[in-house]
């Protein structure tokens, strides 16, 4: 079993539409948009899980090809690596001065 990222996607494609794209190449799996989070709009990417075979088949015909007025990137999907957290330092009032760039007095 393979997992490709599909990158490129429009911002309209749902997860039925990605599976059945991939469905040309041959049995689908499982077929995913992501979504952000606070909004639940899609991120413009996705993954999609099929046979060895057919994975390699749907590289073949998928990758750099047109969708929806997109160019899509078609390749194996790499292991997720672990990124450092985010700090946002000292801005919108988490302590220190509020994010003022300095001290203030007077308001």
């Amino acid at each position: 079993m393979a997992k490709l990222f599909v990158g490129g996607l429009p911002w309209a494609t749902t997860s039925d539409e990605l599976n059945q794209l991939f469905s040309q190449a041959g049995a689908v799996t499982s077929a995913t948009v992501i979504q952000d989070r606070m909004t639940g709009r899609s991120k413009g990417f996705g993954f999609v899980e099929m046979s060895d075979e057919d994975s390699q088949k749907a590289i073949e015909m998928f990758n750099g090809s047109d969708y929806g007025g997109r160019k899509l990137v078609v390749n194996e999907a790499r292991p997720m690596t672990e990124r450092p957290k985010r700090s946002f330092g000292d801005r919108g009032g988490r302590g220190g001065n509020g994010g003022f760039g300095g001290r203030r007095d007077n308001f």
